[in-house]
């Protein structure tokens, strides 16, 4: 199991937030982890899905498939995760002064034999990759919304 919760803080209000986070067509060229994303829907919508493929920096690649079951403008995503990861995702964003406080959370399970192979004997290494890949998403971002 992957588990993870932490918060953010943004410079953006919550709602000029979320517009920026609906520009879907620009994931991949804001995180080059993230690769042949497709969207099913009319972007952060309740029954949007989004279908791609995750390199995070350690030798293996996942095929998923992120259906947003409930989107609340612009305060909160629910998300059921399915493919080489399963699992349930949050996000949930507040008001934090002129800006946002930005939550997410996930629990995924791994479904590849050798990627729970690998996990048992190198959680490790695992792990500071799913850290990266949080942190290159999190620094790519901000660096996105400082520019007009």
């Amino acid at each position: 199991m992957i588990s993870y919760r932490h918060g953010f803080r943004f410079d953006l209000a919550p709602a000029p937030l979320w517009e920026r986070l609906g520009s879907i067509d620009q994931f991949e060229q804001w995180w080059p982890w993230l690769t042949e994303l497709s969207l099913d829907g009319d972007g952060l919508t309740s029954g949007s899905v989004l279908s791609g493929a995750v390199s995070p920096p350690i030798p293996y690649r996942m095929r998923i498939e992120v259906e947003l079951v409930e989107c609340t403008c612009p305060s909160s995503i629910d998300a059921v995760v399915r493919g080489d990861l399963t699992g349930e995702a949050q996000l949930r964003l507040r008001p934090e002064g002129e800006g946002s406080w930005a939550e997410v959370a996930w629990a995924m399970e791994m479904r590849q034999p050798a990627m729970r192979l690998a996990d048992r004997l190198g959680h490790p290494l695992r792990q500071w990759g799913h850290d990266r890949v949080v942190e290159s998403t999190v620094t790519g971002f901000r660096r996105r919304l400082a520019r007009p």
